[in-house]
């Protein structure tokens, strides 16, 4: 990174760390609404050990770290909360993303040092259709904290994204930024805020690396599309989603 964006992303991560205390002292039973969530979905049990989850992985970025994509998750799960990770995109999805990446080296991207990964939103639940219980649950504040968590980060992402300059950013997770599906209020701050700047050519949105499903789609499109390269497939495929989200959805 060249000294601008070094100074851009060192000011991003130090507000995200100082929002997920502060979003993490907001609501002091979060952790128990999450537990409460986890045993009504027959969720197998597990340690609750963070409620709001900064990605650590952020705090390995260096100067010298040259970055070429922001990835867009969904939100921390089992593995993502545990003391000894604090990490997005550790579990099985992270793995199946990390895999794609090293079996296509002609995309020059080490997924481990030449991407920002973040969430829609840093509140953990074994599974997100599970925030939506927790909200049920938890009331008018936690229903706030969790909407005010997406706009920021949505807010905030747009705009590191902008100030990299030459970087994409993929939203992951198709299904729940579909209009009135839970993200909606990301999808819409993001857009709100990039539109109408250059940054908003390199949005794109692909299904979730969970369960295989951005390969899958992927290697669909392709069959559909042989004559394309790999990276023309992505931006064709990337794009195609992003007009289905964006502006069909409207």
């Amino acid at each position: 990174m060249n000294n601008n964006q070094w100074k851009v992303f060192c000011e991003f991560r130090s507000a995200f760390k100082q929002k997920v205390l502060e979003w993490t002292n907001q609501i002091p039973q979060l952790s128990d609404l999450q537990k409460n969530a986890a045993v009504k979905a027959d969720t197998p049990e597990y340690p609750f050990e963070n409620a709001v989850v900064y990605n650590t992985d952020l705090d390995k970025i260096t100067a010298d770290d040259e970055i070429k994509l922001i990835v867009i998750g969904d939100n921390p799960g089992k593995d993502e909360q545990l003391n000894k990770n604090q990490r997005y995109l550790c579990g099985q999805a992270g793995k199946l993303a990390d895999g794609f990446f090293k079996n296509h080296p002609e995309l020059g991207i080490d997924f481990r040092r030449n991407v920002i990964i973040l969430n829609k939103t840093p509140v953990h639940s074994a599974k997100t259709a599970q925030l939506k219980t927790i909200i049920k649950e938890g009331g008018p504040k936690v229903e706030e904290l969790i909407l005010t968590s997406q706009k920021w980060m949505a807010e905030q992402t747009a705009k590191l994204h902008q100030q990299l300059g030459n970087v994409d950013l993929w939203l992951v997770g198709y299904s729940e930024l579909k209009e009135g599906h839970f993200f909606c209020p990301y999808r819409d701050t993001l857009q709100n805020v990039s539109q109408n700047t250059p940054a908003w050519k390199k949005v794109f949105v692909y299904q979730h690396f969970s369960m295989n499903r951005f390969s899958i789609d992927l290697k669909d499109f392709a069959a559909r599309n042989p004559a394309f390269s790999l990276k023309e497939q992505l931006a064709a495929l990337g794009t195609l989603h992003k007009d289905e989200i964006f502006i069909c959805q409207k």
